[in-house]
């Protein structure tokens, strides 16, 4: 992980609600908190490898809080119905309570479950985190079944 994404999670675990993210699983057996880290870091790397002029303060900011809507989705109650179309209205709420954001920041957070929700994403910074969630929790999701298949213990991201 790069000092870049480290130096923007110090800020958010101090400011805000952002280490809750932890108590709350995403994809498989990987937590909201790992799965927002692992897509701000791979965000960076996109619009590096891109050679996009971005913000990356923005970029990361709003990768690290893309899931902030702080609650355990897999349980079945109704306020957890259509997750997927409504968790990044929650995010951006929890996110506006917690932090000051920019109009890049809730760009990301609002939009990057396009094309599940209807708006497209307004800023190349939002456009790279979309891409990437999606990546990201595909990865979660196989890569440990991948593991398995070629006898190998899957230990988790940055392991």
């Amino acid at each position: 992980m790069r000092n870049e994404v480290r130096n923007a999670i110090r800020e958010l675990e101090r400011d805000g609600r952002f280490l809750q993210e932890r108590h709350y699983m995403q994809h498989g057996s990987v937590t909201v908190y790992e799965h927002s880290i692992h897509v701000a870091d791979k965000s960076l790397s996109l619009s590096r490898w891109l050679g996009w002029r971005i913000d990356e303060e923005s970029l990361l900011r709003g990768a690290l809080l893309h899931d902030y809507f702080l609650y355990d989705w897999h349980e079945k109650n109704g306020g957890h119905r259509l997750h997927g179309f409504r968790h990044p209205f929650r995010a951006l709420a929890n996110a506006r309570e917690d932090y000051a954001l920019n109009i890049v920041e809730e760009d990301i957070i609002r939009r990057h479950m396009f094309p599940l929700t209807i708006l497209p994403p307004m800023h190349e910074e939002s456009w790279i985190v979309c891409l990437t969630d999606k990546y990201c929790a595909v990865t979660e999701m196989l890569y440990p079944w991948y593991c398995r298949m070629r006898g190998r213990q899957f230990r988790g991201y940055g392991a």
